[in-house]
C-alpha cells in the first residue's frame, strides 16, 4: 500500500494513527505529496487532488473515513469500526464530529490568513468551536468508558489540531474533563509518533 500524504494534514494524521493502532503502519509506503503541484500526479490517485489517498491492490481510496475502514478490514483484532449497530453508530457519530470539527478549523485558519477577513465567517467558526467543545465536554465520561474506536482517533486529532494551529486557545480551562481525556489519548504512542511540525 502507498499513502499520499502531507506532514501537517490532520486527516492524514488520523489515517496514520489508525494504521499504527492496527499494527499496519509498516505495510504502508508513505509518499510526500504537494497538493498544489499538478506535477505530483495526485489527481491520478484522487481526482479531488486531496490527501490522504491510499493506493491499494484494489485501486485508490480517498477520504480518511474510507481509508480507515479499509485498514480496519485488514486485521483480526478488535475493530475501530465495531460491528454491533449501537457501538458502530457511536463510533461513526464521534468520527463525524471530529472530522466536522477539523473541517471548520481548517476553514477558520484559512480565513485568518486572508488580507481582508470576514467577521461573519469568523464568528460562525467561533460559535461552532464553542458548541462542539461543549458537546464533547458533556460526553467526556462516555469517551473514557467506551472501548477505543475510530471516533476517539478523530476527536483526538481534532483537539490536537487546535493546539497545533491555534496555539494558546484556552479550551482546556472551560472543558476540564475533555482536557483530561485528551491528555490521556495524546500520550498514546500512535499520537506521540504523529505529532506535526509547523511549516507555516
Amino acid at each position: 500500500m502507498k499513502l499520499r500524504y502531507s506532514l501537517t494534514s490532520p486527516y492524514v494524521r488520523k489515517v496514520v494513527v489508525a494504521a499504527i493502532e492496527l499494527g499496519l503502519d509498516g505495510r504502508i509506503e508513505k509518499i510526500p505529496t504537494n497538493t498544489a503541484d499538478p506535477a505530483s500526479g495526485l489527481a491520478n490517485d484522487n481526482p479531488l487532488s486531496k490527501v490522504p489517498a491510499l493506493i491499494t491492490d484494489e485501486g485508490p481510496l480517498y477520504d480518511s473515513p474510507v481509508i480507515c475502514e479499509y485498514l480496519d478490514s485488514l486485521h483480526n483484532g478488535r475493530k475501530l469500526f465495531p460491528a454491533p449497530i449501537g457501538e458502530r453508530m457511536i463510533a461513526l457519530r464521534w468520527q463525524a464530529l471530529g472530522d466536522g470539527m477539523l473541517d471548520f478549523l481548517l476553514l477558520w485558519r484559512n480565513e485568518l490568513t486572508r488580507p481582508a477577513q470576514s467577521e461573519p465567517h469568523l464568528n460562525t467558526y467561533r460559535v461552532k468551536r464553542a458548541k462542539t467543545l461543549d458537546s464533547l465536554e458533556a460526553e467526556a465520561d462516555a469517551l473514557e468508558r467506551t472501548p477505543y474506536c475510530i471516533g476517539h482517533i478523530a476527536i483526538g486529532c481534532a483537539l490536537s489540531y487546535i493546539d497545533f494551529r491555534f496555539a494558546g486557545d484556552p479550551w482546556r480551562e472551560t472543558h476540564p474533563r475533555l482536557a483530561a481525556w485528551h491528555a490521556a489519548i495524546a500520550a498514546r504512542p500512535s499520537f506521540r509518533l504523529t505529532e506535526a511540525v509547523d511549516d507555516a
